[in-house]
């Protein structure tokens, strides 16, 4: 048996780090089979495995840190931790978490969760054109968003252009209700609750009155020359490659492009397929041009939907690897 101990600032240093009814800690025990006690201001982490005790202490040391650092130790933070100091990069994860991106209306501070999209970020601020590809909760829009957001207030760019593709999930404009604005907003409806967060209701209209920031689908883009803005691509897996040339091709100077999408989510029909692999394998490696790959580390919601995301992608890699199967005709 292998004992280990780590000492705590204050009561209420380890109290929230322990969680309620010390939730935390029996993650962090059935994680990495120890039994951790507190006695005071101390903690005693027992186990078998002398690995598994050191990785639980480094455990608490990376949570103090984010602690440090303003982030809300829940049950999130607690799998990042554990995470980290199993990869040896605690030190790495928690200086992912100290830069801010931007500040919204109410005061919140944007930053980066995880090493990944630290290095999107980095990405994106170096690159004229950043193609971002990943599972869902990893962050790719919102953080393009907080980018953009950011640029404008400091007046980097003079616009922002959010776009889409409006064909999704099998539905088509011409078959729902209503005008051309109430068609898409149901497509759009996740740019705007972000950028309500980032800037308020009020500010968020007079911008779009203004013409500093515009919504529209993918297809309004053709055409245009698209100067001085920072032009955001959701969902871009529903874009054919011809449609994400025309975007690539229409942006001009003092502008960034951002695609972002999940290759794994793909509501195009098998006969047109998606644009977005195809794109970044075609573009990388070109100055200028920076393809991003997220992965289920970088998921920033539930716990239980990074393990949801990991055992898709097992069950789908075992299914490429199974053979077709063969059919056969007999000779008369």
């Amino acid at each position: 048996m292998y004992t280990e101990y780590v000492e705590f600032n204050s009561m209420n240093q380890m109290g929230n780090i322990f969680g309620t009814l010390d939730t935390h800690v029996k993650l962090i025990e059935k994680e990495l089979s120890v039994a951790i006690v507190s006695r005071d201001l101390n903690v005693e982490i027992k186990g078998e495995q002398q690995t598994s005790v050191k990785t639980a202490v480094e455990v608490f040391h990376i949570l103090k840190k984010m602690q440090e650092n303003g982030e809300i130790i829940n049950d999130w933070a607690i799998g990042q931790a554990i995470e980290a100091a199993r990869d040896g990069a605690g030190e790495d994860a928690v200086s992912a978490m100290k830069d801010v991106i931007t500040i919204t209306y109410k005061g919140k501070p944007i930053k980066c969760k995880t090493l990944g999209q630290k290095g999107y970020i980095k990405a994106i601020k170096e690159n004229t054109v950043t193609i971002c590809i990943g599972p869902a909760g990893t962050g790719k829009t919102y953080l393009a968003m907080a980018m953009a957001v950011d640029a404008l207030k400091s007046n980097q760019i003079s616009r922002i252009i959010l776009t889409r593709p409006a064909v999704e999930a099998g539905e088509k404009l011409g078959f729902l209700p209503g005008d051309l604005q109430s068609k898409v907003d149901p497509y759009l409806r996740p740019l705007y609750d972000a950028l309500y967060e980032f800037l308020g209701e009020e500010k968020f209209q007079k911008c779009m009155e203004r013409g500093l920031i515009e919504i529209a689908p993918l297809a309004y883009m053709r055409g245009r020359t698209l100067n001085d803005a920072l032009v955001l691509v959701d969902e871009s897996q529903n874009a054919s490659l011809e449609t994400l040339k025309m975007v690539l091709t229409r942006f001009g100077e003092g502008s960034k492009v951002i695609l972002t999408g999940d290759i794994t989510q793909i509501d195009l029909p098998k006969e047109t397929g998606s644009g977005l692999k195809k794109c970044a394998d075609m573009l990388k490696g070109i100055d200028d041009i920076a393809v991003v790959y997220l992965t289920n580390k970088d998921v920033v919601r539930h716990q239980l939907v990074k393990r949801i995301i990991k055992a898709f992608e097992e069950f789908e890699e075992k299914d490429k690897k199974r053979p077709a199967n063969r059919t056969y005709t007999r000779k008369q």
